[in-house]
């Protein structure tokens, strides 16, 4: 009975944490170019019943002894592009991440393209961090136009043609799903996502930028309330199987009543 309630305890465990992750998907389902991730399980464990030599067909050789979070994936599928007509807005449509410079010196990337100028004229993400390659902006500039091919060009006053200022870049990588997770949209390079791939947009399989748009989040609204149902659920199944076992416990205590 002991094992069962272990047992139950892993599983409801591993629900808990799937509804975590659930419940991180839905609150970032209007975070820009945020990707929605999914928990992966695996088995604990076999206590062998019998020897293995003496296991056949009709004798199963052990009983598991629950599951465990294996992993959490997370899926870098497109999300849908939404207007907004800012010319700093820049979506990737396709693969690749910007690549923006960490305070602490690093690189790190991400798909959040709402960009804004700091008060040296240059392109930075919402925190601040710089694009690399840095792109800076002229004070007397009037418009900025940014390419497919990611060529940044502007309109200063008492020009009339446009002056390229800088080129955008974008780095790809062979397995997204082993970068590291960093917050506020960003990720790390990890040995697991491979070396990245820096090139410009529209090369070596890289997206194109479409300039006055955001990528929205991935976040599938309806798969994840069924999700959301079926870990409620299966956290409730679990709970009713250590009901059934303290039951049966009870029941054991009662016989020399």
């Amino acid at each position: 009975m002991l094992r069962t309630l272990m047992i139950s305890a892993t599983g409801m465990s591993a629900q808990q944490t799937a509804l975590d992750i659930i419940s991180h998907n839905l609150a970032n389902v209007n975070t820009t170019g945020f990707k929605s991730s999914q928990a992966n399980f695996a088995d604990l464990f076999y206590q062998q019943v019998a020897p293995a030599e003496e296991t056949d067909a009709a004798q199963p050789g052990g009983v598991g002894l629950g599951v465990s979070p294996a992993q959490v994936e997370r899926s870098f599928t497109q999300g849908q592009l939404q207007t907004t007509g800012n010319t700093l807005d820049l979506a990737v449509q396709g693969q690749g991440f910007f690549q923006v410079l960490r305070p602490d010196g690093s690189l790190g990337y991400t798909r959040d393209g709402s960009f804004s100028l700091n008060a040296e004229g240059v392109l930075c993400t919402a925190q601040g961090c710089p694009l690399v390659p840095e792109i800076r902006v002229p004070d007397d500039t009037s418009s900025i136009l940014v390419g497919a091919d990611g060529t940044v060009s502007v309109q200063r006053a008492g020009q009339s043609g446009a002056q390229a200022v800088g080129q955008l870049e974008l780095a790809g990588f062979m397995n997204p799903g082993g970068l590291e997770n960093l917050g506020h949209n960003l990720y790390a390079s990890t040995v697991a996502a491979g070396d990245p791939m820096v090139n410009t947009p529209g090369q070596d399989g890289l997206g194109l930028m479409v300039q006055g748009s955001l990528e929205r989040s991935n976040v599938n609204l309806v798969e994840e309330m069924v999700n959301l149902i079926l870990t409620q659920r299966a956290y409730e199944v679990n709970t009713k199987s250590i009901q059934a076992a303290d039951e049966m416990m009870r029941m054991t205590n009662n016989l020399r009543r």
